[in-house]
């Protein structure tokens, strides 16, 4: 009896082909579009560095006024207000973070941070935002946050955070009535490290088996009616998952009985060694006295981030005087009067890593002055750092950071001389 055939399967003609006849001039033809093809990651990476930076700027802008806004007196309506100004300028900060690095996976991979931070604190932000959100929408929503959860940690709480609350925009986007949940805890991990699991619900649209396995894959949606009724390019997801299994872990989706679906993010972190100060904020950061008044030289070429730096600084007691030019920060710091340089890394001109090079090659004092590297890309902080800033901020830059860059570069000076 002859064997049934296979179905489904694809047979594939073995059959030699005759060569194609090469005319003359088809090899550097064939270069040619070789090398114009290898030009395009590289202007894709310099496109995008440029997007980043042009969106971060306002952001950062929105970003700081509502922080000084939330420290002043606001009734109950005004401080929610404010908050649903300060969730959504993260999460836009967060989504363009998400991209640049979609946009790279191609690459080398990706390359997370080891910061400390209170992870706590980072859950109840996230929760924060989940119930803002659902609230917006009529939605009822749900927070649960373990009480075994470590308090401080060591990991990358600027991507962490960028993919929780992609998981959270597709909970609420995906849910036209009924509830969303986020429930966070710890999990085990190997050789001292520690794992976290982020379960954020919905009781949405759902899922079929079929549509999670396509979900994390780039420029996907689970089908083409939720691409059109929804929207979005389906690229989230697949960051979310590229960012997971970079902090050890991985991200997985299940159907809920009744409707609706499940996302599980798992990371795994360092525990933060040493004792921690009994002054540290809820964020991690110290809060230590303010310093004196500063007199500060800001290099920043951009209109919209003057006013806001100049908001923050003069709220924090300090007075600042702006130059847009790299070139002209040696010049400016040898005729005296300062106490510290905040510089941009992004200028017209020289970058601000140059910048601060001419800086460091004044002779004394005026080359010993504190630098604090401010830019919209957390990969400038080494060559920034190298090139001699004693600090170094990411945009969007909070109040607190500020304050707290300035007093502990300042006091690591006046300790030198």
């Amino acid at each position: 009896m002859a064997a049934k055939p296979r179905v489904g399967r694809t047979t594939r003609l073995t059959r030699k082909q005759p060569k194609k006849k090469r005319t003359p001039g088809a090899a550097s033809k064939t270069r040619g579009k070789r090398k114009a093809a290898g030009t395009v990651p590289g202007m894709v990476e310099t496109a995008l560095a440029a997007f980043a930076h042009e969106v971060r700027t306002p952001l950062t802008g929105i970003l700081a006024i509502s922080n000084l806004l939330a420290t002043s007196d606001l009734d109950e309506r005004e401080r929610r207000w404010v908050d649903t100004i300060t969730a959504g300028a993260e999460h836009l900060a967060s989504l363009a973070t998400l991209f640049v690095d979609a946009a790279r996976s191609g690459g080398p991979g990706l390359k997370v941070r080891e910061d400390f931070f209170d992870l706590r604190t980072l859950a109840r932000n996230v929760g924060d935002s989940l119930t803002g959100r659902a609230a917006a929408k009529g939605l009822q929503s749900s927070v649960e946050i373990s009480e075994k959860l470590r308090p401080f940690v060591v990991g990358d709480p600027v991507r962490l955070r960028a993919a929780l609350e992609n998981l959270i925009d597709n909970a609420v986007k995906f849910t036209e009535q009924g509830s969303v949940a986020l429930r966070v805890s710890p999990r085990r991990a190997s050789k001292g490290r520690i794992g976290v699991a982020f379960a954020v619900s919905d009781s949405g649209i759902g899922l079929t088996l079929a549509e999670v396995k396509r979900l994390f894959r780039p420029f996907s949606q689970a089908n083409v009616s939720i691409a059109s009724r929804f929207g979005g390019a389906g690229l989230g997801l697949s960051s979310v998952k590229q960012l997971a299994r970079a902090m050890g872990g991985d991200i997985a989706a299940t159907p809920r009985r009744g409707g609706g679906a499940t996302f599980t993010l798992d990371v795994v972190v360092s525990p933060a060694n040493g004792p921690v100060s009994a002054t540290a904020g809820a964020d991690g950061e110290h809060l230590m006295g303010a310093p004196r008044s500063l007199h500060l030289l800001s290099v920043e070429d951009n209109p919209f981030g003057r006013v806001v730096l100049n908001a923050i600084l003069t709220e924090l007691g300090h007075q600042t005087e702006f130059i847009g030019q790299g070139e002209a920060a040696p010049e400016r710091l040898a005729q005296g009067g300062f106490d510290a340089v905040l510089m941009d890394m992004v200028l017209p001109g020289i970058d601000g890593i140059e910048a601060i090079r001419r800086i460091r090659a004044l002779g004394s004092p005026h080359g010993r002055i504190p630098i604090i590297g401010v830019s919209g890309r957390g990969d400038d902080e080494a060559a920034s750092r190298l090139a001699g800033a004693d600090a170094f901020l990411v945009k969007p830059v909070s109040p607190r950071a500020l304050a707290t860059a300035l007093l502990e570069a300042t006091r690591r000076a006046a300790a030198a001389t």
